[in-house]
């Protein structure tokens, strides 16, 4: 009985500890997108590629992410508001190796669009920092 106890109190314990490190990376990767979300708020589309992970570099070259960004996000114009919404921890995203990413997905309000939903993926790079690898607008 004291060992079952044991193991059940054990168990709690892990189960506890690996939901607060999930969210202590939740809470780094987020702030790693706002700050990226600056960039591209600001039109510095260049700047932004620079700033994002491995992941996206080598799916993306500089270029067309810049055309991409002025494509799908500049007519939006101004950020008006930006709520986020839900922070998801995952090994696995479809299309990408296995690592460590948080999806972030908020509600935002646009200059020229009302309602738009944004997902900003940041990954964990290998050198220990949280850079953008995914951002979607629809």
């Amino acid at each position: 009985m004291k060992r079952l106890m044991f193991c059940l109190l054990g168990c709690s314990c892990l189960a506890l500890w690996m939901s607060a490190c999930s969210q202590d990376k939740k809470i780094v990767a987020e702030g790693a997108a706002r700050n990226w979300l600056k960039l591209v708020d600001a039109g510095n589309y260049a700047q932004s590629w620079d700033d994002t992970g491995n992941v996206l570099k080598a799916t993306v070259a500089r270029e067309q992410w810049q055309e991409l960004l002025a494509r799908n996000r500049g007519p939006l114009g101004a950020l008006i508001s930006r709520k986020l919404t839900s922070a998801e921890y995952t090994n696995k995203l479809p299309g990408a190796p296995d690592g460590q990413y948080v999806v972030l997905e908020y509600e935002s309000s646009f200059e020229h669009k009302s309602s738009v939903r944004e997902t900003v993926t940041p990954a964990l790079d290998k050198d220990g920092k949280w850079r953008v690898c995914l951002y979607v607008v629809k």
